[in-house]
């Protein structure tokens, strides 16, 4: 009798156990992440100086970021991605002809998968701000090239959230952001540019 008592017991007590564990995580997450930004690099010919498509080229870049989410649910949560903003170097062919500054804060939804398990994926989709600033572009016989001031794409996302203890986990993620912008000389637009970057990043976060 014991021992049936103990094998109709251990199931509940098990699923008690992970219930418990789910629930002592909280509504809310925050990840500090390493990310590689690698450009797309396309853009549009200039014919009346002599540039062919996709000559005009944005550096690729390391640099820091931090997420903020908020769990809805087990399976549903929003991210905010932020940064601070970073400085690329812009070339024509080879050579360097400027710089400019980005800032791109990016919103999105997310399903996790398995929100119970040791390995955690999710994807996400939503949208991306781009703020440009600082410009500095100028070709020599022609003169300084501006940029538009800001940019609105669409952002997808899969990712994975580790645990390695209770409520620490161990990130990694992948992103396709739409980045673009106008290329103007003066108030004429003489191409236009597709950054489009590919966003790796691994990182810890804590939810609490």
């Amino acid at each position: 009798m014991a021992g049936t008592a103990l094998l109709m017991t251990a199931p509940f007590s098990h699923g008690d156990a992970q219930t418990a564990a789910s629930t002592t995580e909280g509504s809310w997450m925050i990840r500090v992440r390493a990310l590689s930004l690698t450009a797309a690099n396309k853009s549009d010919a200039i014919p009346s100086l002599g540039v062919k498509a996709d000559q005009i080229t944005v550096s690729d870049k390391i640099f820091p970021d931090v997420d903020i989410s908020y769990f809805f649910g087990k399976h549903l949560a929003a991210e905010l991605v932020l940064t601070y903003p970073q400085q690329h170097d812009v070339k024509l062919g080879s050579t360097k002809i400027g710089h400019f500054k980005h800032l791109p804060p990016t919103l999105l939804a997310q399903y996790h998968v398995l929100p119970d398990a040791i390995v955690r994926p999710y994807i996400g989709v939503g949208v991306n701000l781009t703020l440009i600033s600082d410009v500095d572009i100028a070709v020599p016989g022609v003169g300084r090239l501006d940029l538009e001031k800001s940019s609105v794409g669409v952002a997808g996302q899969v990712g994975a959230d580790i645990r390695l203890a209770p409520g620490k986990f161990l990130n990694i993620d992948l992103k396709r952001v739409g980045i673009g912008s106008d290329v103007l000389l003066g108030s004429t637009k003489v191409s236009a540019v597709r950054v489009d970057p590919w966003l790796a990043s691994v990182g810890l976060g804590v939810r609490f």
